[in-house]
């Protein structure tokens, strides 16, 4: 049975009056601390030659900040996820969002190489505390009926992030010096901070006696299938992502990556929109149908990379793959943990994490070895154990039916 979290006074109250409705107002506050998180740990890609030259040190050194981010998300969402269980998921959320309201003044300030990356750590750290949160948070403010919808809106947070965010933060920065654009993410947390202070409504965390050692989330059914499926998925499109402009370049496209991207970000909000509307009933046949997406996307880029109207249709078919899977995989993830849900999502998140940092460094050996020509090769090399894993766990992770 999918878990049902015991409903709160407030919650009752909700369900009695009226059909059953997304509270989108406090949704759009999470979907925007997505947003947040996302273009934080993306942004200095966008401003990486001004950044490097500012802090006087290599563009090598200075994209280590996006790694270092994702290290420290990788290293602690487990561990501070566990020690914060208790708390109120209101106080942990503005927390997590004070924190990197924090890391992002101390980088655009900051003229000192390790006191950056310290910062860029800082807000690796929050993101794991806030990506191991949201998802579950979301699915508490909404009727059980809706739950996936919930999650759909709050992870269009990241298409919005990628798609926009990264190129409006590098124009910006190439206008005003790349220290406005993290200004602005400061600006942006601070008004964020105070929309969830007054519009998100509150849920208590897990009682003392409902918590357990983290990995017990482990022996769950259901749960080792998903967390091997999001290792495995989200290296597949990191090793893709991180050098997409490095493989368009070996076809003469490298000048239209910014234009790529964009087809692939409209696609993936596309995505977004198809999953949430329908997760909750077809979660086996929609992660089916987006591994087949991004695999037919890596299949076109591996024969036809030539020529540039399929590379657009293959942009078109990763995000309409792409785009849904962080709520598919979340979804069934929690669907799975039950009673150890936020354990399941915290390993997720550093699941998540451990492998766009993998995939980095799979990209960069697959790029000195074979050259770029091998990125969508590795990446359909990789999608054959997803798509059997997913197809395989019928019983529990990707169940055949919905669960009840």
């Amino acid at each position: 049975m999918r878990n049902r979290t015991s409903l709160e006074p407030e919650r009752r109250r909700e369900q009695q009056a009226g059909p059953p409705r997304l509270p989108l107002t406090a949704l759009l506050a999470l979907a925007t601390a997505v947003f947040v998180t996302s273009l934080t740990e993306t942004l200095p890609a966008g401003v990486l030659p001004a950044m490097s030259a500012d802090l006087g040190v290599s563009q090598s050194a200075a994209g280590q900040s996006v790694t270092v981010y994702a290290v420290g998300t990788a290293l602690t969402a487990i561990p501070l996820s566990a020690a914060t269980a208790h708390w109120r998921r209101k106080r942990l959320l503005l927390t997590a969002m004070a924190a990197f309201a924090v890391a992002n003044t101390v980088t655009a300030a900051s003229a000192s190489y390790p006191l950056t990356m310290a910062a860029r750590f800082t807000a690796g750290v929050a993101a794991g505390l806030a990506w191991a949160l949201l998802a579950g948070y979301a699915r508490r403010l909404a009727p059980p009926a809706l739950q996936g919808k919930a999650v759909a809106v709050v992870m269009t947070g990241i298409p919005v992030a990628l798609s926009l965010g990264v190129p409006a933060g590098t124009h910006l920065g190439g206008v005003l010096g790349w220290r406005a654009a993290f200004w602005l993410m400061t600006a942006v947390t601070a008004v964020l901070l105070g929309w969830i202070a007054l519009g998100v409504p509150d849920r208590p965390g897990r009682r003392a006696g409902d918590r357990g050692p983290v990995l017990r989330a482990l022996s769950v059914p259901g749960v080792v299938p998903v967390l091997s499926v999001t290792l495995v998925f989200v290296l597949a499109h990191t090793v893709l992502y991180a050098y997409i402009a490095t493989f368009l370049d070996r076809y003469g496209m490298g000048d239209r990556a910014d234009l790529v991207l964009l087809v692939f970000g409209g696609a993936s909000l596309l995505s977004i929109w198809i999953v949430g509307t329908h997760v909750d009933r077809r979660l086996r046949a929609l992660t089916v149908a987006s591994t087949l997406l991004v695999g037919g996307a890596a299949a076109l880029l591996a024969g036809y990379a030539g020529t540039p109207a399929l590379v657009w249709l293959a942009a078109a078919l990763w995000g309409l793959g792409w785009g849904g899977a962080p709520t598919l995989l979340q979804t069934a993830v929690a669907d799975a943990g039950g009673e150890q849900a936020d354990a399941a999502q915290a390993m997720l998140v550093t699941l998540w994490n451990a492998a766009m940092a993998g995939g980095g460094v799979l990209g960069g050996v697959l790029l000195g070895v074979f050259g770029a020509a091998a990125f969508p090769w590795g990446v359909l090399v990789l999608l054959v154990p997803v798509l059997a894993v997913v197809v395989g766990a019928r019983a529990h992770g990707f169940p055949a039916r919905p669960r009840e």
